[in-house]
């Protein structure tokens, strides 16, 4: 069995948070191309990336989400596509200082409609994603994650490109929208969680996982959870929202606490997931109170949710979390 796949058998893991917000606040231009920065200012991306670490995290996703060449070439960065990959998985590395932990190999969407909804042809998302999916595993990735999916088409070809380039393993993510008129979720191609999951089967994926999309905060991360599960045998993965999105002077705000968020940790674990991070909104503080209480449901084996996995533990500032990791015995 993988080390990363035996990993989540055995322990709960902990995930990072958000990238975008975490490089405008290292002073990424509005619509900057943040993933050049592995190239351009890797000290600023491997600090973000160290303060996930320190807060907790066993797992880091590389700074590639929008690093397939369909998406650098509408900055200009065609031709550093394999660079900025490679460097995006060695950055991660990086920041773990030599202790364990996994690499995830981001690969986000091309940002488009394919033929014959679309400008783009499928052989060109085809080679762009197989380029991606080469340069993260030649950069050491231990996994390749296809993320904030909606299309079941561009999923496939992404696990393709994944499974060709020889990725450990591969990880299908879904965004989902909370539906106005009921309570439900579907992808904004209408996918639901339960396609959703046969499909990740079918197609070869190793966790099934949801992150990002309209409305999926930790408690409607928790109800997909549970319905991939009764769907599939794949262990989950859930990367949330840090609460519901308010729009302030022409600014879209994530303002749920970390201590807000971990409210919603006890559910999501008792719902069976196996990695858990944080999407839009989420900031090292929030990670670093995930690990609080998720050392506190580590302790118990993995039970004791009803009678609240934080109810022991005291917030956590990331320097304490990464004080906890390396006492403790969670070896990947």
């Amino acid at each position: 069995m993988n080390d990363l796949l035996k990993a989540i058998a055995e322990r709960v893991l902990l995930g990072d948070g958000a990238m975008g917000t975490q490089l405008q606040q290292a002073g990424l231009e509005s619509g900057g191309c943040g993933e050049a920065w592995n190239l351009d200012h890797p000290e600023r991306v491997l600090a973000i990336q160290r303060a996930y670490v320190a807060a907790g995290s066993d797992c880091l996703i590389t700074n590639t989400f929008g690093a397939s060449r369909v998406m650098l070439e509408r900055h200009g960065e065609g031709d550093r596509v394999a660079a900025i990959n490679r460097a995006g998985a060695e950055l991660a590395r990086a920041a773990f200082d030599g202790r364990a932990g996994f690499v995830l190999g981001d690969i986000g969407p091309f940002g488009g409609l394919m033929e014959p909804y679309g400008e783009i042809a499928r052989a060109t998302v085809e080679a762009a994603f197989r380029e991606q999916a080469q340069a993260l595993v030649a950069g050491g990735a231990d996994a390749v994650i296809v993320e904030t999916q909606t299309a079941l088409e561009e999923l496939e070809i992404a696990i393709a490109a994944a499974r060709e380039a020889g990725a450990k393993v591969v990880i299908g993510s879904i965004a989902f929208d909370k539906m106005l008129d009921e309570d439900d979720v579907r992808t904004m191609m209408g996918i639901s969680p339960e396609v959703a999951a046969e499909f990740l089967v079918a197609h070869g994926a190793d966790v099934a996982a949801l992150n990002c999309g309209t409305g999926v905060d930790m408690p409607m991360a928790a109800t997909i959870v549970r319905r991939y599960r009764a769907t599939c045998g794949l262990p989950v993965m859930a990367q949330p929202n840090a609460g519901q999105p308010v729009l302030e002077n022409l600014q879209v705000l994530y303002k749920q606490s970390a201590e807000q968020m971990a409210a919603g940790l006890p559910e999501l674990l008792a719902a069976g997931v196996r990695i858990v991070g944080g999407c839009c909104g989420s900031t090292p503080a929030h990670i670093a109170r995930l690990r609080a209480g998720l050392d506190g449901w580590n302790r118990r084996g993995g039970a004791g949710a009803e009678e609240g996995a934080l109810s022991d533990v005291a917030p956590a500032e990331p320097g304490d979390a990464l004080t906890r990791r390396r006492d403790s015995e969670w070896g990947a």
